[in-house]
């Protein structure tokens, strides 16, 4: 049902599965910018259509796939399913009448302030994201994690510092957004972020109380920019006392801290940890696994405990945006 040609098809009709190179048919999992390209047409959800226009142009071409609902392509039905990564995250199930194959894209099992609920369908062949696949990310109670975050916060507006957390522009920023003004802390924004999170409100998530960051920080107010990988990251200004906080699930890296020049670092991540990764295959009970952006080793643990598993393309890099 499928093959890899620098990038992940489908025999049939060749649709594109998050290929970043521009095709006649493409489906795109969600739109972060390493997950999409200017298709002729682009399948995805309606929350990703939206911030897919935005970053590649409003007349791009879209046919939006609703959570549940199949459509017929090319002698196959298409049906998406809520992926936990970000909003409008998607997971196809190709159906041929034979055999039925899932593609996850970036996912996540666990509970998100933002992404709706993921739904692992049953399949024959599970195309698997694999980033978190070794032991050594496993992620702690989420409630302990974001317990420990609103404190630091407080802490840093008791000792006159200025919380400023880096968030990818989106998915996390909104997340962490979300957390924060749902525990009564206000936001500002960077300008990149702003525009994204009111694309989230537009698709129906409301984000609370936060607002544009302006190169002024209200007293009072978390400030939540991008990281220094992404290209705009902030250059702050009219900040007082900045402490630097990352969420990330690389945060389980005792070297994260160092690594991203910041004074904390919390793992939050919107990526299956390593128990979530075994459990969406318990789940899906497929015949055949093809593990894809992540150690090589995950494949191995997974023939070890009797599933059939490879890696899709073992060149493939890790990938870095968690």
């Amino acid at each position: 049902m499928i093959y890899w040609q620098n990038g992940l098809f489908l025999l049939q009709g060749r649709l594109a599965l998050d290929v970043t190179r521009r095709q006649p048919v493409g489906f795109i999992s969600h739109a972060h910018a390493d997950h999409i390209a200017p298709h002729e047409l682009a399948m995805c959800t309606p929350a990703t259509a939206k911030f897919y226009r935005h970053r590649r142009g409003q007349h791009r071409a879209v046919q939006e796939l609703t959570f549940g609902h199949s459509i017929t392509f090319s002698g196959l039905q298409l049906t998406t399913y809520p992926a936990g990564h970000i909003l409008g995250s998607a997971m196809l199930l190709a159906d041929d009448g034979h055999q039925r194959m899932l593609y996850t894209g970036d996912f996540k099992l666990g509970e998100s302030a933002t992404a709706e609920v993921a739904t692992l369908p049953t399949a024959d062949i599970l195309v698997l994201e694999c980033t978190f696949g070794d032991p050594k990310y496993r992620l702690p109670p989420r409630e302990e994690v974001l317990g420990e975050l609103l404190q630091t916060v407080t802490r840093c507006f008791e000792d006159g510092k200025t919380p400023v957390i880096y968030a990818y522009v989106l998915g996390k920023a909104q997340e962490v957004t979300r957390i924060l003004t749902q525990a009564g802390i206000p936001v500002q924004q960077h300008p990149e972020i702003f525009v994204m999170s009111q694309l989230y409100e537009e698709s129906g998530c409301p984000l609370g109380n936060y607002a544009l960051y302006d190169g002024v920080v209200r007293p009072g107010h978390v400030l939540v920019v991008p990281p220094a990988s992404q290209k705009r990251a902030a250059q702050l200004t009219g900040v007082t006392r900045p402490f630097k906080i990352a969420v990330t699930g690389w945060a389980l890296r005792s070297d994260c801290r160092h690594w991203l020049r910041v004074d904390a670092a919390f793992p939050v991540s919107d990526h299956a940890d390593f128990d979530e990764l075994l459990q969406a295959v318990e789940q899906v009970s497929p015949q055949q696994v093809f593990c894809t952006h992540g150690p090589a080793s995950f494949a191995e643990i997974l023939r070890e405990r009797g599933v059939r598993a490879e890696n899709l393309n073992p060149a493939l890099a890790r990938k870095s945006s968690v």
